[in-house]
Parts: structure tokens; C-alpha cells; sequence
């Protein structure tokens, strides 16, 4: 599906959006300790985005409303959010072009939400980057869960993060861009410059598929051409390095990671035991 260009609104835009949802700070003027997430909702609807609204409130959420994609970019440059809740059909810029567009600045998690229900829709949602895609009639109570299980997947627990500030991991396996290493239960894999960012963007987003055009876009640098197999290249080798290392560890199948592929759109990196065989 191919998007039209969308030019980002300067910083400095000041859009009509409001914060719905508050939640008291300490007497220093730090967070309190039931400090919600920060959400953007993004929906036109405004009976729907009440109802969400008033749902994620009580769910201790901190959420910010905004009811088109220029108002919903603007505060995407001005303030952090943890999450972003994304419509599809928006007035001034859709959620497809602010999708595009966000994936060039950040990798916030996005659910997007639709009354689309076409697999293409869904598909090409995933593909510019959304973590989940939620059809429309939305039950907030499988939204709220949604949002837990992405963040589940985005935001990996402290206990098994790496010193190191820019490292990801998952499981045995530790990637650390700034020293240009990754190492499978302590044995360095020995990747190239190339390899080792496509691994560590299937490490940061674990368990969730990534498209061929977004691992070629961010980790190689280019946009995906017809008949490119060089990311295919650098995922078998990838996948030779991960083996070679998971025998000298002498680790158990079932904690090394594999790199899976999907059948005409990307790779997973999964659990070694999470998936009954490759899919492509």
C-alpha cells in the first residue's frame, strides 16, 4: 500500500490536545509512587475517545487526547509518551502518514485502531512499524490488555537489561552497539557493523515481527529494493554465528533465541522453544 508524502508540522506547532487524565506528583515535585504511563490517544471520535478515556483513566493510565494527525505529531515532538493509541482514519494527516513518519523519529510502541478490517490494512499498518493492530468496535478491556502485552515486549525488565546503557538483550543473548558486541551466554558472536544492528533491532522488539522494509530501511540504511537479498544474507549468517555460539556455551536449545522468518514479510526473533518450526 503506498502512503502519500507527509511533511511534519515545525517543533514549535502548538496543537489543540488536551491532557484528560492527571495523577498526583510528590511535595519535590517528583512523580508519586503510582505514576501512571503516559498515553497518546489519537482518535476523532469523540464519543469513543471519551469512553477510552474515562476506561484508561481508571486504569491509572496519564492520558493525553488528540483528534487528528498534525495536533497528534506536534505533541510527538514537544513531550515523551510511553505508548501512542493510533486511529487510522484522521482528519489532516491519516494514521498511516503519521505512522511513516513517527517510525522516522521514534520507536515509541503504537497499537493502531481501525474500522478497516481488510488483511492489507492490517498488513500495512505492521509494516510501517505498528506493534498491534486493534479492529473497531473497540472493548476497552482487550485494548488495556493489549497495552500491557506490548509493553511487555517493548520494555524488558530491569533485572535482565545489561549494564551497559544502549545494550538490549533477551535471554542469554547481549548486544551492545556501542562496543560493536553481542555475545550468546557470554561467547562473542563475532558479527560485522551490518549484522549486528539487524540483531539488535530483532532483540529490542522480541517476540514481535518486523517487516524486510523496516530491517533494511533502519539497520542497513536503504530502502528495500526488488530482489535485494542482503538482508536474507546477513539473517542466515545471523543465524550460523547464533548456533556456533549456543554449541561452544554448551546452552540448552530451549534458552537460545532463534531468528524466524515470516513467509512474505520479515523475522521474529523468538524463544528457542516458542515456535514449533521455521516459517519461511
Amino acid at each position: 500500500m503506498s502512503t502519500p508524502a507527509f511533511h511534519p508540522p515545525p517543533v514549535a506547532l502548538r496543537p489543540q490536545a488536551a491532557l484528560v487524565s492527571g495523577h498526583p506528583h510528590t511535595a519535590d515535585g517528583g512523580p508519586s509512587p503510582a505514576t501512571p504511563l503516559s498515553i497518546l490517544l489519537v482518535e476523532d471520535d469523540v464519543e469513543l475517545a471519551q469512553m477510552l478515556v474515562e476506561f484508561m483513566s481508571d486504569e491509572t493510565q496519564a492520558v493525553t487526547l488528540a483528534h487528528d494527525g498534525v495536533a497528534a505529531l506536534g505533541l510527538l515532538l514537544e513531550q515523551p509518551f510511553d505508548l501512542v493509541v493510533l486511529d487510522v482514519m484522521l482528519p489532516r494527516a491519516d494514521g498511516f502518514e503519521l505512522l511513516q513518519t513517527l517510525r522516522r523519529r521514534s520507536q515509541v510502541p503504537v497499537i493502531m485502531m481501525t474500522a478497516r478490517t481488510a488483511a492489507a490494512d492490517r498488513i500495512s499498518g505492521l509494516e510501517l512499524g505498528a506493534d498491534d493492530y486493534l479492529c473497531k468496535p473497540v472493548d476497552p478491556l482487550e485494548l488495556m490488555a493489549r497495552i500491557r502485552a506490548v509493553l511487555r515486549r517493548t520494555q524488558a525488565p530491569s533485572r535482565d537489561m545489561p549494564a551497559e546503557p544502549d545494550a538490549s538483550a533477551h535471554g542469554p543473548l547481549r548486544v551492545v552497539p556501542s562496543l560493536q558486541r553481542a555475545t550468546l551466554a557470554g561467547v562473542d558472536l563475532g558479527l560485522t557493523a551490518a549484522e549486528l544492528r539487524v540483531l539488535d533491532m530483532l532483540v529490542r522488539q522480541a517476540g514481535t515481527p518486523v517487516s524486510r522494509e523496516y530491517l533494511t530501511e533502519l539497520a542497513l540504511g536503504r530502502s528495500l529494493e526488488a530482489y535485494d537479498r542482503s538482508l536474507d544474507t546477513h539473517v542466515s549468517n545471523l543465524r550460523r554465528k547464533l548456533r556456533r555460539a549456543a554449541d561452544l556455551a554448551n546452552a540448552p536449545d530451549a534458552s537460545v533465541p532463534e531468528i524466524r522468518g515470516l513467509r512474505s514479510f520479515g523475522y521474529v526473533l523468538t524463544s528457542g522453544a516458542s515456535m514449533p518450526g521455521p516459517l519461511a
